[in-house]
């Protein structure tokens, strides 16, 4: 099984385009280059792990347009 890196000492930050409503998340960088990903109104909660180039794919498509409803 892999080992998943301690969270506890992350440094999360939210987006700058975050409203004031609540419904944010957090990402914080991992020492491998990858990020996690949690809800920031469950700081305790569980955390999305995602490898470098997962990250980069999904920056990626965001770029691209490829989330847009």
């Amino acid at each position: 099984m892999a080992q998943h890196p301690d969270l506890t000492c992350a440094t999360w930050r939210k987006s700058t385009y975050s409203g004031g409503n609540g419904a944010c998340v957090e990402v914080a960088a991992l020492p491998d280059g990858g990020r996690a990903v949690r809800d920031s109104k469950d700081p305790d909660g569980p955390a999305l792990r995602f490898t470098a180039a997962e990250w980069a794919a999904f920056l990626a498509g965001i770029r691209d347009g490829e989330f847009d409803a």
